[in-house]
């Protein structure tokens, strides 16, 4: 197995365990991260992130498929069922990733879902009918960014 290849194992294994401090560590101290809600976040703001979410979580249950790594770029495909904590639906995330990779640390990492289904499963029938639209998307985005702050500064990072 590729070194690059080993290191998402041991992330997605990490993220498994609910162990947001070694997803963090998998990380270059200039690491750059997007997906659908988070567009752009950089340095510590990544490794947080993922310290966040496993913090929170409660039922979160990950399986990671298809890892393939060489010394630049990686990929995975990975998906998430877990309860939404501000309505307390369950949700189903299916998630394609892509890595780059820099002095055996993720330098970039972009993770591409449909941010309208998970809207419509995490937001219930508002997120089904408006899920789709700048509005709501901008919304999530805000909100989630707001939550990433205040969990940072609570953190002192």
């Amino acid at each position: 197995m590729h070194p690059n290849a080993a290191l998402l194992t041991g992330f997605y294994g990490a993220f498994a365990a609910k162990d947001g401090a070694a997803m963090a560590r998998a990380y270059a101290a200039d690491a750059r991260f997007s997906d659908p809600v988070f567009t752009d976040l950089r340095g510590a703001e990544v490794g947080a992130m993922w310290q966040m979410l496993c913090a929170r979580a409660t039922d979160l249950r990950v399986e990671a498929s298809g890892i393939a790594a060489d010394d630049i770029n990686g990929s995975a495909h990975w998906e998430a069922w877990y309860t939404f904590t501000k309505t307390g639906r369950k949700v189903h995330n299916v998630i394609e990733a892509t890595f780059e990779f820099k002095d055996g640390k993720i330098a970039v990492h972009r993770d591409a879902f449909d941010l309208w289904r998970w809207a419509g499963m995490a937001l219930g029938p508002s997120g089904r009918l408006l899920g789709w639209t700048p509005f709501l998307q901008n919304a999530a985005r805000k909100e989630a960014r707001a939550a990433l702050a205040k969990y940072m500064a609570k953190k002192g990072t």
